[in-house]
C-alpha cells in the first residue's frame, strides 16, 4: 500500500523577539492563511487520516484552524501526533517520523517548520530541486512505497496552489 503525504509549513507567525520561540503564535494573517489551507485541502479531497505536528504553538494552531475549516472534518478515526522531535527537526528526522506511521494510514498531514519541510517537499517535487516554501505552503506527495520505506525519490509531488 502507498500513501499520500501532505506537507504543510505553519502559517505566518509572530516575529521572534528573543523570547520563547516554541511559544510563538500565529499572526492575524497567519490565522487567515491556516483557515484558507483547511478549505483548500477539503476542496482537493485531502482529508487526513493522521497528522504529525510539531509541538510549537504556531504549528498546533495552524493544524487546529485548518481542520476546523474542513466541512466534514478530517477522515474518520483521525489522530494527531504532536511530536517534540518535529520542532527544530532536520529532514532526516521528519523521514524517521513518517517511517513509523501505521500502514493503514492513507493520507498523512505533516505540519512543521522550514527549512526541513521545504527540504522534505523538495525531495519529491520538480525532480528534487529546491522549492520555495513560504508560510502556509502545501506539497502533496503520492508515495510509491509503504510509509516504512518513504525516502527521497520514493514518490512524486506537487505544490498545492491556492
Amino acid at each position: 500500500m502507498s500513501g499520500r503525504l501532505v506537507i504543510l509549513r505553519h502559517a505566518k507567525a509572530e516575529h521572534g523577539t528573543g523570547g520563547d520561540d516554541h511559544a510563538r503564535r500565529l499572526t492575524e494573517k497567519g490565522r487567515a492563511q491556516a483557515r484558507a489551507v483547511g478549505r483548500r485541502l477539503a476542496e482537493a479531497g485531502l482529508l487526513p487520516d493522521r497528522a504529525i505536528c510539531s509541538t510549537a504553538a504556531r504549528t498546533r494552531e495552524t493544524l487546529e484552524l485548518a481542520l476546523a475549516e474542513m466541512p466534514d472534518g478530517p477522515a474518520s478515526g483521525f489522530e494527531a501526533d504532536y511530536e517534540d522531535a518535529a520542532y527544530g527537526a532536520g529532514v532526516d528526522t521528519l523521514f524517521d517520523l513518517v517511517n513509523v506511521v501505521p500502514q493503514e494510514v492513507g493520507t498523512l498531514l505533516l505540519v512543521g517548520h522550514n527549512p526541513a519541510v521545504a527540504q522534505l517537499a523538495s525531495s519529491f517535487v520538480d525532480g528534487g530541486t529546491f522549492v520555495s516554501f513560504p508560510p502556509a505552503s502545501v506539497a502533496v506527495v503520492s508515495l510509491e512505497v509503504d510509509w516504512l520505506y518513504a525516502a527521497p525519490g520514493t514518490g512524486t509531488g506537487y505544490l498545492l496552489e491556492g
